[in-house]
């Protein structure tokens, strides 16, 4: 029975890493850049759409579902250590953890919540933008490598299972 959760739970998590893990990507390789050649109150619309859309779609239950997964997933593995793949279940879960949701947590979302904040026509929307299109894109690149690097790491555990 703690076999098929365990699997269960892995594939879920490499699938959900793998997807949050391909739209951070697009935010890092293209959106972001597309965003900072437009004029800044444009941008900051854009941005803040987003943000308040992302919040009712299927992102968040994706968001919260895979982050608790993958915590889960780092303590079956500390309780199966004996068993093929723990170290990479234990590794995937660490790092999915805190590089994909407590990045997102404590470094994205403040940072949408001052964009959100600004006036994109008031004198300082400049200077927040430019930085928030550095600052955010810096810790959503942490995410996409995190992401990326948890779902390797879970289909590992799957073969080696």
């Amino acid at each position: 029975m703690m076999h098929a959760i365990t699997t269960s739970l892995l594939w879920f998590s490499a699938i959900g890493s793998g997807l949050l893990a391909g739209l951070y990507f697009a935010f890092s390789v293209f959106i972001m850049k597309a965003f900072g050649r437009i004029e800044t109150p444009a941008g900051i619309a854009a941005m803040n759409s987003i943000n308040t859309v992302i919040l009712r779609s299927p992102f968040m239950p994706l968001f919260l579902g895979s982050s608790l997964a993958a915590l889960i997933l780092a303590g079956i593995a500390l309780f199966q250590w004996q068993q093929p793949g723990s170290a990479a279940i234990l590794a995937g879960g660490a790092i999915y953890v805190v590089g994909m949701f407590v990045c997102t947590m404590a470094l994205n979302v403040p940072l949408n919540n001052e964009l959100a904040a600004v006036d994109p026509a008031g004198a300082e929307a400049a200077d927040v933008w430019a930085r928030y299109l550095r600052d955010w894109t810096l810790w959503n690149h942490v995410r996409t490598v995190a992401s990326t690097v948890a779902m390797v790491l879970f289909i590992h555990a799957i073969a080696s299972r």
